[in-house]
């Protein structure tokens, strides 16, 4: 198959399937809609999942598994949570086949009906909610820190790899709180973690915000968001936390007996992250050469080329660069195949996203050097051999500053306030945040959207209040929120 990737300006969609498919981090599977994470795309996750796990656990979360059925009834108690899910939800009806008496192969076995239908996951509320009200009986039992690593099922129409798929591994946080203060306190940690993982492992800018009304989570108070600019263009939301209230305590019977010695209910928050963040990742960053990696969360940090080929010469240096860096925590590959020219490798490599590659070649090594080059700028230089450890340490933390300084540039050189509604669509035209006053309505919104398909993507958190008009019903307005057409 040809490695070639279609060029992100002539057709963005075809470019990142090249860049999933092509740099191997994922493929179409047998079932529709759904995708295998490849062993190199899995790395990935690994790399966000660890990081991110040590993070929760830092601020006081533990981890949990919840099952991965509900009972259908356990929907219904809570009904907007219902209604947001309801048409992605995935429904267990039977519990055995049986081979057709008419020989057509196996059927469902008719006598194998269940009792009461099962849910499969969309999301955990309502089955860690009823789990919560055996858990919780005192203040002394608050606050309940818990998140589930797992995979859920939304059964969508249109996916993309990593971005949209029927089935994703994500994070779910689930915590319970004696007050309603804590439980926001605990809503806005969560989302500082996540921006601060964004921006300082994806080398992704982030913008942190409150949706509007109509884009909050099916259930929840508010919703807090981290929004984030792809290359074409378009908003992705990276990341979400929820304050719930009191919502699923009540729904669920979730009650404690206070200090006072009086009976209350508790408060709530969820917040998640998924594997779409590698999709993020890759329309953050990459280009029409393939995948770009921040170092802190590449599998492979350096890969070692021999030039024209390994020798014992070449063999000791590569094998005594790999021991060093590997005493300091950096992956590197030696790749020892000689089936393959240089060139091959190298555009292999870069394909993938490695960050360094060092070239190592006999004639360089008579002057004690190798060639390093970079993937971010493409730049190569000769190092000497005695400082190469040093040079490679330096280069990463540059590489992953880089890369969060490219994207933050682009990302606000493409926030524009527009002011009226015509300018609004030349310039939603183009793409990028749109930064527009809004009167508050549901109406407005829904009528923007309708017309332009784009969203309220978020109201930023410390937004300056100001004197305006809407940018659509002329109505007076406060401040100015975020537009775009997302992902």
């Amino acid at each position: 198959m040809s490695k070639e990737i279609t060029s992100s300006t002539e057709n963005y969609s075809a470019w990142y399937n090249d860049i999933v498919i092509k740099a191997g981090l994922a493929e179409h599977s047998a079932v529709k809609g759904c995708m295998v994470i490849k062993p190199y795309g899995y790395a990935i996750w690994e790399k966000m999942r660890d990081q991110l796990d040590f993070m929760f656990k830092e601020s006081g979360h533990v981890n949990a598994y919840f099952p991965l059925f509900i009972p259908k009834s356990f929907l219904s108690k809570e009904a907007q949570h219902v209604e947001g899910f309801a048409k992605e939800c995935a429904v267990v009806t039977h519990h055995r086949l049986m081979n057709d008496p008419n020989g057509g192969g196996v059927i469902v076995d008719p006598s194998a009906k269940l009792e009461e239908e099962l849910i499969v996951r969309p999301t955990s509320e309502t089955i860690i909610w009823h789990t919560y009200k055996d858990w919780v009986k005192s203040y002394r039992d608050l606050p309940l820190l818990i998140n589930q690593w797992a995979n859920v099922v939304r059964w969508e129409m249109r996916t993309r790899m990593f971005l949209r798929t029927t089935e994703f591994l994500w994070q779910e946080g689930h915590t319970a709180h004696a007050t309603s203060e804590e439980a926001v306190i605990e809503t806005k940690t969560m989302l500082d973690i996540y921006a601060k993982f964004a921006e300082e492992f994806m080398s992704m800018p982030v913008i942190k915000g409150v949706k509007s009304a109509n884009e909050r989570f099916a259930g929840a108070l508010d919703t807090y968001t981290i929004e984030a600019l792809m290359q074409d263009g378009k908003a992705l939301q990276a990341g979400t936390s929820h304050f719930l209230g009191q919502n699923f305590a009540k729904a669920f019977e979730v009650k404690f007996l206070n200090d006072k010695n009086v009976e209350e209910f508790v408060w709530a928050t969820s917040w998640g992250v998924s594997t779409r963040l590698i999709g993020g990742l890759i329309m953050t960053h990459s280009d029409d050469k393939g995948l770009v990696l921040p170092p802190k969360l590449a599998p492979i940090h350096v890969v070692i080329v021999p030039i024209p080929k390994p020798s014992e010469e070449i063999d000791a240096v590569a094998l005594d660069l790999m021991a060093n860096l590997k005493k300091i925590g950096i992956t590197v590959k030696y790749d020892q195949d000689d089936r393959l020219r240089p060139g091959f490798k190298f555009a292999e490599y870069e394909l993938k996203g490695v960050p360094i590659r060092i070239g190592i070649g006999a004639r360089d090594l008579q002057n004690g050097e190798v060639e390093m080059a970079r993937r971010d700028t493409f730049e190569k230089k000769q190092v000497k051999v005695i400082s190469l450890v040093e040079e490679i340490q330096n280069t990463l933390e540059d590489i992953q500053s880089n890369l969060f300084n490219r994207a933050l540039k682009y990302r606000d050189e493409n926030i524009t306030e527009v002011d009226n509604f015509d300018q609004f669509k030349e310039v939603l035209a183009k793409g990028g945040f749109i930064s527009a006053f809004w009167d508050g309505t549901s109406e407005t919104e829904e009528k923007i959207k309708e017309l332009t398909k784009a969203t309220i993507r978020c109201i930023p958190l410390n937004n300056k209040m100001e004197d305006g008009v809407c940018v659509y019903s002329g109505k007076p307005a406060d401040q100015r929120v975020l537009f775009a057409i997302a992902y």
